[in-house]
Formats: structure tokens, sequence, C-alpha cells
């Protein structure tokens, strides 16, 4: 069984449209839903998925489950609600009523100053249910990241697509492996094999494994094979090559 922890479904023929992508995205502004996912993910072994926000606006959230009530390939969602907002516990508390929802996804704004308002309390009561934080940051201050997993010892955290780091062949970029080894030592935090294709300094991205061995080998190393998790990012890698392509590497490494 193999699941893809990293995908993301929108349709901008809905009658409210989408906040993304924007109409000017020749790629990926197009409806991306279950039928499509499982056409390029079936004949790899893909059985299913982890499906990740792809909307601000709460209502999207619900948008998402009521597919996966209709879909089983949908093994669970991790949803958009901004932490230190007036509503976040009344919006937790209802989605969470759902066991395919399973944590939520930030970005570098609330990494920042993880301790300002009420941010921590409210991922603390994300954490109290048992969920998870996905976490997704271009940036090399991983502070914040480290700031949440010491605070919130008991909460299972996922850096997302590697944390960015850009890939060329060559052993990869010694502040990075820096915050993969801290982020190692922490033993809630886990890490994302996902975008990998999307991170190559080469486009349209290489497949052949040894371009990327070097910065998978970091990772096996640090995060071992109980902490990393597959994902493709689809339909957002297709920017750097098709779903078999990003497949082909870690299926190669594996």
């Amino acid at each position: 069984m193999i699941i893809d922890t990293h995908t993301h479904f929108y349709d901008p023929t809905r009658p409210q449209g989408v906040p993304w992508p924007s109409k000017d995205n020749d790629l990926l502004f197009r409806s991306v839903l279950p039928e499509h996912f499982k056409e390029v993910a079936q004949p790899e072994g893909v059985t299913g998925t982890v499906v990740v926000e792809a909307s601000a606006w709460v209502d999207d959230n619900q948008w998402i489950l009521d597919l996966a009530q209709q879909e089983p390939c949908i093994v669970g969602f991790v949803g958009h609600i901004d932490p230190g907002t007036t509503d976040f516990g009344k919006h937790l508390d209802r989605l969470s009523d759902n066991p395919l929802f399973r944590g939520i996804r930030i970005g570098d704004r609330f990494l920042a100053n993880p301790e300002q308002g009420s941010i921590l309390a409210d991922l603390g009561a994300l954490s109290d249910k048992g969920l998870e934080l996905d976490i997704i940051s271009s940036s090399a201050d991983f502070s914040g990241i480290l700031t949440i997993a010491d605070r919130l010892p008991e909460m299972r955290i996922v850096i997302n697509h590697i944390a960015h780091v850009p890939i060329d062949g060559n052993v990869p970029d010694g502040v990075w492996l820096d915050n993969m080894r801290a982020s190692a030592s922490r033993p809630n935090l886990f890490c994302k094999v996902s975008a990998v294709i999307e991170q190559s300094k080469v486009q349209p991205a290489p497949a052949e494994l040894d371009y990327y061995l070097p910065t998978l080998n970091a990772l096996w190393e640090t995060f071992g094979e109980d902490r990393l998790v597959y994902g493709s990012n689809w339909p957002v890698c297709e920017r750097s090559g098709d779903y078999p392509t990003q497949m082909c590497i870690v299926r190669a490494f594996f």
C-alpha cells in the first residue's frame, strides 16, 4: 500500500471559484479532483492520498471533507484554519468531528513569532485532539519550528517539501543540513519527501536518482525510515515533471 501524503484538490468551475491558483496560471488553473488524481497515481501503485489545504477559505475545509465522503481514495485531510484567530477553537471543534480531518498547515507568518498572542495555545488545542501540524516554510531560520516542537512535544509536526532545499546533484547546503539535524533531534518532528523535483535547479527536473541522492541520503541519515513520509505535491509538481517522474525517484531510492 502506498499513500501519497501531499496532494491538492480544487475546482475553479464552482460558482464561487477558487482563491488559488490564479486564472493566469495556464498549468494549474483547471479542475483537479480525485478522478484526475487516480488517473495518474493508480498506475504507479498509489492507493490513497492525504489532501493538503489549497484554500484559505474556511468553508473549503468542508468542501474537501464532502469530497472525501464520496471518494475512498482520500484517506485524510490537512486543513486550513489560522491559529491565533477568534474563531479557531470553534472551527477546530467542528472540523475535528470528522475523523478524516487530521490537522492543519501553517506557513512563515506564524513561525516568525509563534509565542505571540494565542498561536501556541491554539496549536496546543490541536495537539490535545491528537491532530498534527504541517509546516511549509522557505526560511533558513528554523527557530519558530523548533520552538513549537519544544513547547508542544506531544504534537506531530511535519515539515513540508524537504524544507525547500535547492537540489543540484551535490551535498546540500550546510545551513539546511544543520536545520535537518536540529529538527531530527526532536522526536515529534517529521519530514515529507515531497516536491522533490520542484527543488531541482535543472528544469525540467532530471529523472535519474543519482542527481537527488546526496539530498535523499542526508534526509535518511537524519530522520530515518520512521520519520520520512512520501508526498508528490501533485498537481503542482507538474511544473517540473509528471507524476511518474517524481514517483520513480523516491521508489528507486527506497
